[in-house]
C-alpha cells in the first residue's frame, strides 16, 4: 500500500515539474485583469437587472 502512495507522489511531482507549463508573471497578470473586468461587468449587469426589477415591482405594487 505504501509503495502505491510513494509511486503516486513521485509521479505527481514528476508531472508538476517536467510536464506542466506554468504561465509567466505577465500572462498571469493579464489573466487576472481579464477575470477582474469580467467579474465587474457581470456584477454591473446583475445590479442593473435588480434595479430595473425593483422599480417595475414598485410601479406594479405601490
Amino acid at each position: 500500500m505504501f509503495k502505491n502512495i510513494t509511486k503516486y507522489c513521485k509521479e505527481s511531482y514528476n508531472e508538476l515539474v517536467h510536464k506542466t507549463t506554468w504561465p509567466s508573471p505577465s500572462e498571469l497578470t493579464n489573466s487576472a485583469v481579464v477575470v477582474l473586468f469580467a467579474s465587474l461587468l457581470i456584477a454591473l449587469v446583475v445590479f442593473v437587472m435588480d434595479f430595473v426589477f425593483q422599480n417595475v415591482m414598485e410601479f406594479i405594487y405601490p
